[in-house]
């Protein structure tokens, strides 16, 4: 296939045109590196800025992107083209962090994740803008700062568009909790951004 030599994968758009997935999805499938490799090559960017908004260290997004990559070409006989393959790989990407973060959340010492619901009432979701001056690796920095609790449930429901009901299930945290870990990391996020710009 012409598609996949080294020349044509540089140029993302026609590797991933609705005609050339299907090629690109079963040479996948059939554990064909040259397809792995013209796949991981057009995703790789996308797909490590979505692990970095998970992890704390470049080292740890780098892992949870070779993990993701792992799963894909596992799962991908399974894609079924009902969507976009992009879109179905970054749901494996979000998912295989959010098992990281499920399976280390006792490292993390985190006592915020388990916070009671009634506090809710006390929390105000005040909406303030950014700073226009502030670029997307000075808010993807601020976003790492968070505790790992509160980057998680930020990155699912905002990034993401993750309801609190789904966030809770994946999370095995209340819904309650979901959204006063939401309104926390939104006020702690604006306290850093607006450190930033000082």
């Amino acid at each position: 296939m012409v598609f996949l030599t080294s020349k044509y994968y540089k140029n993302r758009m026609d590797l991933l045109s609705p005609e050339n997935v299907k090629t690109l999805v079963e040479r996948c499938a059939k554990q064909d590196r040259d397809a792995q490799q013209a796949l991981y090559k057009s995703m790789y960017s996308k797909m490590l800025t979505i692990c970095y908004r998970y992890s704390r260290r470049p080292e740890e997004a780098k892992d949870l992107l070779q993990d993701g990559f792992i799963k894909v070409f596992k799962k991908i006989e399974k894609f079924n083209f009902n969507g976009s393959l992009e879109g179905w790989i970054r749901r494996i990407m979000v998912n295989n962090a959010i098992d990281y973060y499920r399976l280390n959340k006792n490292k993390f010492a985190m006592s915020e994740v388990y916070l009671v619901e009634d506090q809710l009432s006390e929390i105000e979701d005040e909406e303030e803008e950014i700073e226009p001056e502030i670029d997307g690796k000075e808010i993807l920095a601020c976003i790492q700062e968070l505790s790992p609790g509160y980057r998680a449930v930020f990155n699912l429901y905002v990034l993401d568009n993750y309801s609190h009901a789904e966030i809770a299930e994946k999370l095995n945290i209340s819904e309650g909790t979901s959204k006063s870990n939401l309104a926390k990391a939104k006020r702690n996020l604006r306290k850093l951004l607006q450190e930033k710009i000082k």
